[in-house]
C-alpha cells in the first residue's frame, strides 16, 4: 500500500524484497555513523519487526521509502512512537534512514515534509517531535527545512555514558 506520494518518492508498506537492502543499509558504517552501532543482519530482522507491529497497532510507522523512476528501496521515512524517559516522551516522532547512494538529492527533505502534511491532516497528530545527536548536522538541516524549531537538548537515555553521541537535539513542529 501506498501511503504518501511525492514527486520522487513514494512511501509505502514494506516488501519482503526490502529485507535485503535494509540489511545492506543498517550494516553500512557511514550510514550508521549516527547510532551507536551498524546493525547486524539478526537485529535488522528484528527491528523489521519492531516496524511491522507498530504499524499493526497504530496504522502508521516508517514507512519504506521507494524511488519512483527507479522502483528502488532506498531507506525509510515515517513516524514512531517514542516511549523511552523524557520529558517530552512519549511523542510522535519523524525520522529517516536512507541508503548512501540517496543522499544529497532531498529525498529526506522530500519525504519528511510530505509525511509531516499527512501526520497532521490524514493522521490528525498535534504536534511531532524529531531528535539526533548533536554531532548529525545531515539530519539537524533537514529537520530545519521541513520548519521544525529547535526545542533543546537532552542526554539520550538509551545512549552509554561518554559517547559523542550521548547529547541528542529536540526538534519540534505543531499542526498550524
Amino acid at each position: 500500500m501506498v501511503y504518501i506520494e511525492t514527486e520522487r518518492l513514494l512511501l509505502r508498506s514494506w516488501k519482503e524484497e526490502d529485507l535485503k537492502p535494509f540489511r545492506l543499509m543498517n550494516e553500512d558504517k557511514e550510514v550508521m555513523r549516527y547510532f551507536p552501532k551498524s546493525l547486524s543482519k539478526k537485529e535488522t530482522d528484528l527491528f523489521y519487526q519492531v516496524i511491522a507491529a507498530e504499524f499493526g497497532e497504530t496504522g502508521f510507522g516508517l514507512y519504506a521509502a521507494e524511488e519512483k523512476e527507479t522502483k528502488e528501496f532506498i531507506g525509510f521515512i515515517g513516524f514512531h512512537r517514542a516511549v523511552f524517559s523524557a520529558d517530552f516522551t512519549p511523542c510522535i516522532e519523524i525520522g529517516w534512514r536512507l541508503k548512501k547512494d540517496a543522499w544529497g538529492k532531498g529525498y529526506a527533505t522530500e519525504g519528511a515534509s510530505a509525511c509531516l502534511n499527512y501526520g497532521f491532516n490524514e493522521l490528525g497528530f498535534r504536534d511531532i517531535y524529531s531528535f539526533t545527536a548533536r554531532v548529525n548536522e545531515p539530519s539537524i538541516n533537514v529537520m530545519k527545512k521541513i520548519g521544525m524549531t529547535f526545542q533543546g537538548s537532552f542526554s539520550h537515555p538509551k545512549v552509554e555514558e561518554g559517547s559523542v553521541l550521548k547529547e541528542h537535539v529536540l526538534y519540534h513542529v505543531e499542526k498550524q
